[in-house]
């Protein structure tokens, strides 16, 4: 491991907004993160693979009366977004280093109003289905963990991935697709944000001309 990643490891360890193992509030603040980590009841939006946190920090500076996550396994990922919404003085965001399949031990039922999940693999081998974000197993866990009502955000550049996702909520009982656009630019009233708010594979797609996928629904 390089000397840099080191270094980065070793601040993601003594900083608050990062729960990561080896840490007290890791796998013990599910149910308690309005009242032991935020320290307020706004809502709590989590970003599912969030990378380099652009997305979530993105979301926190423009609704700064939410709470925002960002999750992924990646510490060397995460110590980026926790360095940029440490820089804009954020204090609505914070960051969890954990796989996504163990969503349950870190929430608790109802515990969330929004899950986002942006430019995610796409996983396109049949063997790899169970490990898309947007499959049946994760579509149970998102369902779990989000309050009724609780809102589901996919964007992705992938067709195939697109098309499986959308496929895959309509076939759900229970399920309702509020909007889905295979050109989310052409459809921009869709999401307000969608201009101001861009993951860095999201610009790099946009100019190579790839259209942005966009799906939002609800599980319960």
């Amino acid at each position: 491991m390089s000397r840099v990643k080191l270094e980065r490891f070793a601040l993601n360890a003594r900083r608050p907004d990062i729960v990561e193992p080896g840490k007290d509030a890791y796998g013990n603040t599910a149910g308690k993160w309005h009242e032991t980590f935020f320290g307020n009841a706004s809502p709590i939006t989590l970003e599912m693979g969030c990378g380099k946190g652009e997305y979530t920090v993105g979301l926190a500076q423009r609704y700064p009366g939410r709470n925002f996550l960002g999750l992924d396994i990646k510490g060397d990922r995460i110590w980026r977004g926790s360095t940029r919404a440490e820089a804009l003085g954020l204090r609505n965001v914070g960051f969890v280093r954990t796989r996504a399949e163990a969503l349950l031990d870190h929430f608790a039922p109802g515990e969330l109003d929004e899950v986002w999940i942006t430019f995610p693999d796409p996983r396109p081998r049949d063997r790899d289905i169970k490990r898309r974000l947007t499959s049946p197993r994760f579509l149970s866990l998102y369902q779990q963990v989000l309050r009724p009502g609780g809102l589901v955000h996919l964007k992705t550049d992938d067709g195939p991935l697109y098309e499986y996702s959308l496929e895959t909520v309509q076939s759900r009982p229970g399920a309702t697709v509020l909007a889905h656009t295979a050109d989310l630019y052409a459809t921009p009233e869709l999401l307000p944000h969608a201009e101001d708010i861009q993951t860095h594979y999201e610009r790099r797609f946009r100019q190579a001309g790839i259209p942005i996928k966009y799906l939002q629904f609800q599980l319960s």
